[in-house]
């Protein structure tokens, strides 16, 4: 017998004004917390958590999910999980929802497989909708800046891509800040105005602040949206006690080293989860605000490996 069909909760936008915030000078909306895939929902992760996590997203008003190509483990998994998603809850609701994916790192071997030429990000994107099953793309990125190519070349790319249909909106990620006014002339000459900026902001990782990026975007009309908001994992409850969980991304090693955390973070881990406890929150959920509350700042993207950490997570939104 086949599982009843998906019935979005009906109060999930009763909360809107509280939810959603505009993303730079666009018609965009966008919920100050975002769904991303990065981790968790690779062939590697169980198919019916993923869905349980992104029910719950979108069963309280979450309607930004932030893929990328190389998403996985292994690469394009977070996008075929994606898919199937899309194909058995999510296609009735495709209008509700804002869908975003990238390309810019390595997905496949030989020469086009990287970086930002115009060979590469429209094959990847044509790739990247045929595994979610779309005709396209709300929002697209160049995932990382390329010294290599001529920023002309990337930039047109995007242009293009919008004016085929296969994305509504571009972005970029990561690109510095001359790169970033380049790019924000160059496509709003071109009349494909540039959406977002996607870069890593947290309490520990300030460098968008300091070079000026967050205080170009809020002057522009271009807003941004902070991956990595915690640090992978740094900003919560999880290290405070000095000790690794076997289950953590410090123990896998793989993006957190155990020499990271020294007696001089910890302390500072230990100060700003005092402060947070003071107000009531969770040292995630301060986290979390303190970047939401930083002019110019439009969603925080979070990961979650269980519907529960999502659900405390959320709390930031509110």
């Amino acid at each position: 017998m086949l599982p009843p069909p998906y019935t979005p909760n009906p109060t999930r936008y009763d909360l809107s004004d509280q939810i959603y915030r505009r993303c730079g000078r666009s018609g965009v909306l966008l919920p100050k917390v975002s769904l991303g895939f990065w981790h968790n929902f690779g062939a590697v992760d169980p198919f019916e958590r993923s869905r349980a996590i992104t029910r719950y997203a979108f069963d309280h008003g979450v309607t930004h999910f932030d893929l990328a190509n190389n998403y996985g483990p292994p690469y394009g998994s977070a996008e075929e999980t994606f898919g199937r998603l899309m194909a058995d809850d999510f296609r009735p609701f495709r209008d509700e929802m804002f869908i975003a994916s990238k390309a810019g790192y390595d997905m496949w071997p030989g020469p086009y497989g990287n970086w930002g030429s115009r060979k590469y990000l429209m094959a990847s994107l044509d790739q990247s909708l045929r595994r979610m099953h779309l005709d396209y793309v709300d929002l697209f990125y160049s995932h990382r800046y390329d010294p290599e190519t001529p920023l002309e070349e990337t930039l047109q790319a995007l242009v293009d891509i919008v004016r085929a249909g296969k994305a509504l909106y571009v972005g970029i990620s990561r690109w510095p800040l001359e790169a970033l006014k380049f790019a924000d002339q160059y496509l709003r000459e071109r009349d494909v105005p540039l959406l977002i900026y996607q870069g890593r902001l947290n309490m520990l990782d300030r460098e968008p602040q300091e070079e000026g990026v967050l205080d170009y975007c809020a002057d522009h009309g271009i807003g941004f949206i902070s991956f990595s908001p915690l640090a992978q994992g740094l900003l919560t409850d999880r290290y405070l006690k000095g000790t690794v969980p076997d289950d953590s991304r410090m123990a896998k090693g793989r993006f957190l080293k155990a020499d990271m955390l020294t007696p001089e973070l910890l302390g500072q881990l230990r100060q700003w989860n005092d402060d947070a406890q003071a107000q009531g929150r969770t040292l995630a959920e301060h986290a979390l605000r303190w970047i939401l509350d930083q002019r110019g700042v439009t969603s925080v993207l979070v990961g979650a490996s269980s519907v529960e950490q999502l659900e405390r997570n959320l709390k930031a939104m509110y």
